[in-house]
């Protein structure tokens, strides 16, 4: 019985001796948070007696460097009311061309009449209550030179089109950022072309041209002009609601 105790002992002995050497085999790192990149959609300012709905599309290619080509896309839901109200939704990115389909992330609801911007985490069913004050008019930065030189913004026109029987003018954005100025060798250029509804006074289209960026193709498709559904600018009954704005906090 001693002899066969020590021979199961001995055995155990090995085997432990072979899994720590395994294991120590193996590279040693820490965590590593990775890399996150938002693609903002169609920009939405809070005008008032302009209602709308319709999705976000967006289109995403981008060139590596082996020369293959990675194309995603997605599509969410956005919308304004007569009051200003806006609701737009975030969703994941899926292969372009694909069965997939995207994942809802986040609903956003913003009352320019409450100062109020909700955020919703649809995972958890957890919305923040934070301030919001947003312009209702946008006036782009001039053309010229941008930065104390560092870079320099041109613009051209591209003429009126129609678009879901909206008139739009189109526009081109060339930027070129110098050398050395985010640690490039040789002048960046990006481009961004418009199509701009001013009687919605949204851009209806948006193509964005970054070599660190790719190709980001942006339209507002499945456009209404009705009045959306009010029950879209009400956060659900089962999420819970956090209040983190500066006036709450101070009890004003």
């Amino acid at each position: 019985m001693k002899l066969r105790a020590l021979l199961v002992f001995a055995a155990s002995a090995l085997l432990a001796c072979s899994v720590t050497a395994q294991e120590s085999s193996e590279p040693s790192r820490g965590p590593d948070g990775g890399t996150r990149v938002h693609v903002d959609g169609i920009q939405v300012l809070p005008v008032t007696g302009k209602p709308f709905s319709g999705r976000d599309s967006i289109e995403w290619t981008r060139t590596l460097e082996d020369g293959s080509v990675v194309t995603t896309s997605l599509t969410a839901l956005v919308a304004r009311d007569s009051e200003g109200r806006i609701r737009r939704e975030r969703v994941t990115f899926v292969p372009a061309n694909s069965n997939e389909q995207s994942k809802p992330m986040e609903i956003i609801i913003s009352d320019p009449a409450e100062r109020t911007r909700t955020t919703c985490n649809i995972a958890s069913r957890h919305c923040t209550v934070t301030d919001y004050q947003t312009p209702v008019k946008f006036s782009p930065v001039p053309a010229g030179p941008l930065d104390h030189g560092k870079r320099f913004l041109a613009r051209e026109s591209l003429g009126t089109n129609t678009v879901d029987d909206l008139n739009v003018v189109g526009t081109r954005e060339t930027l070129t950022i110098n050398v050395g100025v985010i640690g490039n060798s040789e002048p960046v250029v990006t481009t961004r072309e418009f199509w701009y509804s001013s009687e919605l006074e949204i851009n209806l289209s948006v193509t964005r041209k970054d070599p660190r960026e790719g190709t980001q193709t942006i339209q507002l498709i499945n456009l209404s002009r009705d009045e959306p559904d009010p029950s879209l600018f009400r956060v659900p009954s089962d999420f819970v609601i956090e209040d983190q704005r500066t006036a709450a906090k101070t009890g004003n």
